[in-house]
């Protein structure tokens, strides 16, 4: 139980960093007019474990707040990363 909470830690923390680092770098990219990171790629990132630190990134810089299918997708995403955690660490 012990170990999979750690590996359960680690791996949104790694997702959590990569989230939050993508979201800079793409607020900075439209910034610049520049060529932007894909909506795809954010949400698979948030997808895998990132969502809540691309959630709070994303008011706090204020990117894509306007954008529903952020405001509303990945708050939908943390609450399934928290059934599933739950489910996992209930067995």
């Amino acid at each position: 139980m012990k170990e999979s909470v750690i590996l359960i830690a680690l791996w949104f923390a790694l997702f959590s960093v990569l989230a939050a680092t993508l979201t800079l770098t793409d607020k900075i990219l439209s910034k610049k007019q520049l060529r932007r990171i894909p909506e795809k790629h954010l949400f698979a990132v948030a997808f895998f474990g990132g969502a809540a630190a691309e959630y709070v990134t994303m008011r706090l810089i204020r990117h894509k707040t306007l954008h529903k299918r952020f405001m509303i997708g990945l708050p939908l995403i943390i609450v399934l990363h928290i059934l599933l955690v739950a489910i996992i660490l209930i067995k």
